[in-house]
C-alpha cells in the first residue's frame, strides 16, 4: 500500500519538490526501514513502566544495579547521584538487562536513545550526559535540593552512634590536646 502511493503523481510531484533526486525506488526503503524500527510500546509495558516511574520520587533506569552497574555510564550515573547527597530511602534503581522489554520499552517511553535514564518525580530528566552536565552547572543539586530528595544535614547529626563518635573524639582531642588519627584520616 506504501509504495502505491509512493507512485502517485502527487506524491512523487512533492517529494521531488523537497528532494529533487528523491524517486519511489529511493525513499521506499528509507521509509520502510524506519516502520520497522519504530515498535509499538504495548499497553502493558507502558503501564508497567509507569509503575516504575511512580514508585519512588528519583528512579534511574540502568544497566546493573546501583551495587554493581554493569556499564560506566550506569556507574557514573550512581556516582554522581551520590555525590548530590540523594536520600537513599527516595530512590529506586531498576535494571534494564533482567528484562528486554523493559530495556527498549523505557527508550519508546521517553522518547531517549540511550540508558541510563533518570526520572525525578515522575518527569523525565535525561541520560548520563545530562546529568554530568547538570552536576557541573549545579542544576540537579538546585533541583533535588527543591524536591527534599536529598539526605539532610540535621538527619546525619541525628545519628545517634555517630554523634556519640563525635563526643568521644572531642573528648579524646580535649584530654589529649590532639586530633585522633580518626579525624586526621589516619587510620589505628
Amino acid at each position: 500500500m506504501l509504495s502505491r502511493s509512493l507512485r502517485t503523481p502527487a506524491l512523487r510531484g512533492a517529494l521531488s519538490a523537497l528532494l529533487p533526486s528523491a524517486t519511489a525506488s529511493t525513499i521506499l526503503p528509507r521509509v520502510s526501514q524506519s516502520l520497522l524500527q519504530t515498535r509499538l510500546l504495548s499497553s502493558e509495558v507502558k503501564q508497567a513502566i509507569d509503575k516504575a516511574v511512580a514508585s519512588a520520587p528519583v528512579v534511574l533506569f540502568m544497566k546493573g544495579t546501583p551495587e554493581t552497574p554493569q556499564c560506566g555510564f550506569s556507574r557514573t550515573s550512581i556516582q554522581i547521584l551520590g555525590l548530590q547527597g540523594l536520600d537513599p530511602t527516595k530512590f529506586t534503581a531498576f535494571n534494564v538487562l533482567e528484562d528486554e522489554e523493559l530495556r527498549s520499552g523505557i527508550k519508546e517511553y521517553s522518547d531517549w536513545p540511550t540508558i541510563p535514564q533518570l526520572y525525578v518525580n515522575k518527569e523525565f530528566v535525561g541520560g548520563c550526559d545530562i546529568l554530568m552536565q547538570m552536576h557541573k552547572d549545579g542544576s540537579l543539586a538546585e533541583m533535588l535540593s527543591k524536591n527534599k530528595l536529598v539526605v539532610e544535614e540535621d538527619a546525619v547529626d541525628s545519628d545517634v552512634e555517630g554523634q556519640a563518635a563525635k563526643e568521644a573524639r572531642a573528648t579524646t582531642e580535649q584530654s589529649t590536646g590532639a586530633r585522633s588519627k580518626d579525624a586526621k584520616g589516619e587510620s589505628s
